[in-house]
This record gives C-alpha cells, structure tokens and sequence, in this order.
C-alpha cells in the first residue's frame, strides 16, 4: 500500500536546481510501488470550498516571477483524471465534505515542480484538490481521513508546501549550512509532536509551537501537512534540511 506524503517543495528553482531534495525525492519514488495516480493538496490552491481539478490535459503554469528564462520553459505534461476527480469528489461529499470540479485548472508549481523530480517521465495521472486554507488544520485532518482509503487503491496522496515559508525573512545568499534557529525550533517541535501522534497540539500549532506566526505569517503552507498526517497513520522522516537558512525542505511520509 502506498503511503501519504507531506513535500516540502521551497522555490520553484527546485525543478532545476533540485540540490539535496532532488535525490531524496527521486530515491523515494523509486523505492514505491508505482502508483495508478497521484492527488496533491498544493498551498498554491487556496479555494473557499473544496475542488478538484477536473482536466484531462492540464497546462502546467508558472505561477511566478521574476525567476531565470529556463523555468518558464519546463513543461509538465502529465494527464489529468476527470472520472477518478468524480469519485473522489463523491468519496468527500459521502463523508460530509461537499467537493466540486473545477474543468479548467492546470498545474501549479507545488504540483508539478516535486513531481518533475519524483516521476520525471510526466505519465501518471494527476489531480490536484484544492485547500481550503481559512477553515484550518482540523478540516484538512478530516479531509485526509476521509480520503485514506485510496491508497489501498494505488493512489499516492501527496501534501505539497513548506514546513517553514517565511519569504519575507529568507537569506538568498545563504548556503545549505545556514540554518535560521527560529525556523530549527519550529521544525523539530512540529516532527516532535508528530513522532507523538500529539494531534491536539498540532491543531493548536498556532498557540503552542515556537515562532509559529514568523515561520507561517500565513499558514497555507503547512496545512497540506495536516492532510497527509489524515490519511497515514505512523510518521516518519524521508528528508530533513534548510535552503535561504529559513526555508524547510523536510520530506514527511505516513504509512
């Protein structure tokens, strides 16, 4: 059976500068059963209501600036599922979690940029289902819960943020050796808790972690962290590090 994922996917640069998370991501892969599709919770999906992308051919969209030519130019070209989003959109109404379709919505970069590194070859389908980020971590725990069963099916589901995403607060010079530590504080207590099944203080990371607010000004980041924890059950760490001495790239999967 294939786990649920938690990447923490940092700057689009990722996809062609992969540095330390590109082997651990690729490595990963090939250590999984290959999947029938994937399902990302990206935080660059933010929705009042839960969606799924209901695409057959997704356009892969750079949704950035100010980055070099060559990232514009990489192209994900992997099918989308149109009949699976349905399903799982049925699977999410049953559980009292109404889910819509959206026909049009391509690929953002939390979906496309890890998934270049994990399965390069862009041929499994993928749909993404959106965050409804306002109605925080105990709705994406539930949304996960309610979806686990696919994995039994062949469906890796993947959360797709940053455990730290403080932008503002990035060093762009800093080597991978720079590790801010407000960001290290808040990373180890988070993987504390996890390793804990502490699931309270999780949902309450706002009041009880270390630096939650500089680490998460805005939390959409962490949330697809609280759906992957929904759908597994035993926690434990593919990838550990820091990229900018404030940006982490932890790798989190749920067996």
């Amino acid at each position: 059976m294939l786990p649920s994922l938690y990447i923490s996917h940092g700057s689009p640069m990722l996809a062609l500068e992969p540095g330390e998370s590109g082997p651990a991501l690729k490595a990963l892969a090939e250590a999984l059963p290959r999947p029938q599709a994937i399902l990302v919770v990206s935080a660059h999906w933010e929705s009042s209501q839960l969606l799924l992308s209901g695409n057959a051919h997704p356009e892969t969209w750079h949704d950035f600036h100010g980055f070099p030519p060559p990232l514009y130019a990489v192209q994900y070209p992997a099918p989308g599922a149109p009949e699976l989003a349905e399903k799982i959109a049925g699977l999410l109404t049953e559980a009292g979690l109404p889910a819509g379709i959206d026909p049009e919505r391509p690929f953002d970069h939390g979906t496309w940029v890890p998934l270049s590194l994990m399965y390069p070859q862009a041929d499994i389908p993928v749909i993404q289902l959106s965050l409804p980020s306002r109605l925080g971590p105990a709705f994406q725990t539930r949304v996960g819960q309610a979806l686990a069963g696919l994995r039994q099916r062949g469906i890796l589901l993947i959360g797709s943020g940053s455990i730290t995403h403080n932008l503002g607060e990035l060093d762009w010079r800093a080597g991978p050796e720079v590790v801010t530590p407000w960001a290290k504080e808040f990373r180890d207590w988070m993987v504390e808790r996890l390793e804990a099944n502490d699931e309270a203080a999780l949902h309450d990371y706002r009041r009880q972690a270390p630096h939650a607010a500089r680490n998460h000004p805005r939390d959409e980041h962490l949330l697809p962290l609280y759906f992957a924890r929904g759908a597994g059950e035993h926690f434990s760490q593919v990838h550990r590090g820091f990229t900018l001495g404030a940006l982490g790239m932890d790798i989190y999967r749920f067996d």
